[in-house]
């Protein structure tokens, strides 16, 4: 009877035992998932627009969708069909940003740089300039001269702010973002004349705003893609000292309406066929100047460029034009890498709060800037 009572208590401990152990376990593995879903849980994928893929951009991601949901608005007005003046009193890309931000509940990320203001005398006038330092507390840091985009009629260094912080920080640099003047008030090659002037100045004084004048690089992105090479081209053909990089960032490097982008990327958005041609007609004096080296970079001589990095967005007029540079710069033994981010637009680089692809393109750029100027 002692035996069986025992073999009895025996089964019964060894049910509790299992049932204990069963217990423990599955909430080990509740705890785990639930875990593993916080480690999962992607911010960029509380971002979602409102409507479907729109007809010129199929493959358009979640993210940039909502960023050109939130700017063109219920009623979207196409810039090429306002005065230039009209047109700068538009919301931009960085507006809508903002505002998907505040919807999403996305908080603004700490500001590790201090900025200045500096206006330097120019042919014919002046140009303001802004300094963007790291709080890092070192005594010299290598300098990036950034050029804004625009289609150097609209824009300013306000509107890309984003990206001359997000360098700025991630390169550990001083950055020189240029506003450089714009037409139709200052004409085809105004802006290109200014961006080389203020790159000197940086250089001349690069001591006088914690950076190195043996350590510099250009940048921007869109027309201020084309100056930052352009630049580069000036910088060469006048015997001054060459930027050590160029990242330039889907730049306007062809006067070629006729391009694989241009023609399966006509109607895209926020930057389309008709916006680049307005931005042509007000910036060139004729069309002629369009072949011009500094606005046809695929067709200019660029030996003796330093290293470049060129980064293009999928869904944009201006992805072809990226291309071709790359293999013109190849041709000219000019070490060249490329990166295309799929799923976004023109626009998307200083997008890095709310769209992912923004904040991998930073990064690469980041550090191919750090590897350029030894930083």
């Amino acid at each position: 009877m002692k035996a069986k009572l025992y073999a009895n208590g025996k089964a019964v401990f060894k049910t509790t035992l299992f049932f204990l152990l069963f217990v423990v376990f599955s909430i080990g593995m509740v705890s785990c998932t639930k875990e593993d879903n916080i480690v999962a849980d992607d911010p960029y994928d509380r971002i979602q627009p409102s409507g479907p893929k729109p007809a010129w951009g199929p493959t358009i991601n979640p993210q940039m969708q909502t960023v050109i949901e939130t700017l063109d608005g219920p009623s979207p007005v196409a810039l090429y069909t306002l005065t230039p003046q009209q047109a700068r009193q538009q919301p931009t890309a960085a507006d809508a940003v903002k505002k998907v931000m505040q919807k999403f509940a996305i908080p603004m990320p700490p500001m590790n740089v201090d900025t200045t203001g500096k206006d330097i005398a120019v042919q014919d006038g002046t140009i303001h300039l802004r300094i963007y330092t790291p709080k890092t507390g070192k005594s010299s840091y290598p300098l990036i001269v950034y050029y804004h985009g625009g289609g150097w009629v609209i824009a300013t260094i306000d509107t890309y702010d984003a990206s001359a912080q997000a360098l700025a920080e991630q390169v550990d640099a001083v950055v020189v973002s240029v506003e450089y003047r714009k037409a139709p008030e200052s004409k085809f090659p105004t802006a290109h004349k200014d961006s080389y002037a203020a790159y000197k100045w940086a250089v001349q004084n690069a001591a006088s705003i914690k950076a190195d004048a043996a350590k510099v690089a250009t940048a921007g992105e869109s027309a201020g893609g084309n100056l930052a090479v352009a630049v580069a081209m000036m910088a060469r053909d006048s015997s001054f000292a060459v930027p050590k990089h160029i990242l330039s960032v889907y730049p306007i490097a062809d006067y070629d309406f006729n391009t694989p982008s241009y023609n399966q990327y006509a109607e895209a958005h926020p930057l389309s066929k008709p916006l680049m041609q307005w931005f042509f007609m007000y910036y060139l004096s004729n069309s002629s100047e369009g072949s011009n080296p500094l606005i046809s970079l695929v067709n200019a001589n660029l030996a003796g460029l330093p290293p470049a990095t060129i980064i293009n967005a999928e869904i944009d007029p201006l992805e072809s034009e990226g291309g071709q540079l790359a293999a013109r710069l190849d041709a000219a033994k000019v070490p060249v890498v490329r990166q295309v981010y799929t799923g976004v637009t023109h626009e998307f680089f200083g997008m890095a709060t709310v769209v992912r692809e923004a904040k991998d393109a930073q990064a690469f750029a980041a550090q191919r800037l750090k590897q350029a100027l030894g930083n």
